[in-house]
């Protein structure tokens, strides 16, 4: 019963770094990414679909993204979903669309580190809140010594402890990335 739980309580914590990952990967830095659209919802025949699911996107250049739609009929709404949430003006070429990306500014770059500490701090306590329901289940399971408990809860704090500080590294990477080091 209590590698189950183990294995459940690492498994959200893995879980949740990945989330956090795949959050900061959209993160603008310096340098165009593909990961900067790919998930961006478009209104496509009623319904929101992520966009990398309606075309190809590649980076031709450091400071350029490059979309080609599958569908002529997707290409306005893939424009107006750019200029809503991204604050960017792409360049439509029939079924094609540029994106020029500007160089950060130091003042945007502090705004991005800023969100990111925040995303950070947001996944750290989506695990601690993994670390105390783990907790209370282990209190609450019968039949176990208060030795097993302790030693049990002290694994559990490890456990913790392993993917906070993953989560710590990964900011920090992300964070020389966006301010340029």
């Amino acid at each position: 019963m209590m590698e189950e739980i183990f294995r459940s309580a690492e498994e959200d914590m893995k879980k949740s770094v990945n989330y956090f990952k795949n959050e900061i990967a959209g993160l603008r830095t310096g340098r165009a990414s593909t990961a900067l659209v790919e998930e961006l919802k478009v209104e496509y025949y009623g319904s929101k679909v992520p966009l990398k699911q309606l075309g190809s996107i590649s980076v031709p250049e450091a400071n350029q993204i490059l979309i080609q739609l599958w569908d002529s009929n997707a290409v306005s709404s893939v424009e107006k979903a750019i200029m809503e949430n991204l604050n960017l003006n792409p360049q439509r070429q029939g079924n094609t669309l540029r994106i020029n990306l500007p160089p950060l500014t130091e003042e945007r770059r502090k705004e991005l580190v800023k969100m990111l500490h925040k995303m950070a701090e947001e996944s750290r306590v989506a695990i601690r809140s993994i670390r105390r329901d783990t907790k209370e289940m282990i209190e609450e399971l019968e039949g176990i010594s208060e030795d097993e408990i302790k030693r049990a809860l002290e694994r559990l704090q490890k456990l913790t402890d392993k993917y906070i500080e993953e989560i710590n590294q990964l900011t920090e990477a992300k964070e020389m990335e966006i301010m340029g080091r």
